[in-house]
């Protein structure tokens, strides 16, 4: 499902090229962005991958999206007069008909939200603990272990136990996503990737696949992620090109760089 079907940046630019979004797109002449179910913007750090992510949520009024300045004095609110000037265009429904609006649910996620969320999941395991050393010092050791017998006690062990459990397996990006992602509905997820090893970034990879499959889901990625771009059924946008260019995953140079950097390296893959 499109629920956003096209997306233009303002061709507006600030004769000041250090004040933000207007430096990040400097010397930038992207083309209209066309999207499909799964649409990458990918590029190297500093390409602008997240502030036109952080562009359309303004444009759309998403939950998620952020105030962004310069921090230079005199400069506030550029980026959201810049976000004002963009146009877009929405899709159609099942019926065919021009939808109004996105769906309501929508929104921007951002890494620095999981990376939040992975933080308070780490402090929620330490409490735990801290209570559980709290109570030996408070009713002794063995009162301790016979308190944690108790229904009560059961409780928060468990807590505990599925805390560190979801933290120290290194999927908690996936339950987090997995809670937050709901069916018929337009995501802008900023490096959803981030702190997954290469195998969970598969995983999340095949499960954005279904769910823009089966569940209508339309997602909007910024990656530079070769496990992801290889893995995503997706167009992918290379924001590192002056227009914004549409290319394979095989032809982005990230992804090229891990190829010669293990091609290089082939012979020591080999079974001895």
């Amino acid at each position: 499902m499109v629920y956003l079907k096209t997306f233009q940046l303002s061709e507006y630019r600030n004769k000041n090229g250090h004040i933000y979004p207007f430096n990040v797109l400097k010397n930038k002449e992207p083309d209209i962005f066309i999207f499909q179910p799964i649409t990458v913007l990918y590029g190297n750090n500093g390409c602008g991958k997240s502030t036109i992510l952080n562009v359309m949520a303004h444009k759309l009024n998403l939950k998620g999206k952020e105030r962004s300045n310069s921090g230079v004095e005199g400069t506030q609110g550029y980026f959201e007069e810049f976000a004002a000037l963009c146009e877009y265009e929405l899709g159609e429904d099942e019926f065919g008909r021009k939808r109004k609006k996105v769906p309501e649910n929508s929104r921007y996620i951002k890494s620095e939200e999981i990376l939040y969320e992975i933080r308070k999941i780490q402090q929620s395991a330490v409490l735990e603990e801290s209570i559980e050393s709290n109570l030996a010092r408070e009713r002794g050791v063995q009162n301790a272990k016979e308190f944690l017998q108790t229904a009560e006690g059961e409780k928060q062990f468990a807590r505990f136990a599925f805390a560190q459990e979801k933290y120290s397996n290194g999927e908690t990006t996936l339950q987090i996503l997995e809670d937050n992602l709901l069916p018929d509905c337009l995501y802008l997820l900023d490096e959803p990737e981030v702190s997954l090893s290469p195998q969970n970034q598969v995983k999340l990879a095949e499960q954005l696949n279904q769910m823009a499959r089966y569940l209508g889901v339309q997602f909007i990625i910024a990656t530079h992620s070769p496990f992801m771009l290889g893995m995503l059924e997706a167009k992918i946008y290379n924001l590192d090109t002056p227009n914004y260019e549409v290319q394979t995953w095989n032809e982005l140079e990230n992804v090229k760089y891990f190829f010669d950097f293990f091609e290089k390296r082939r012979s020591e893959f080999r079974e001895k």
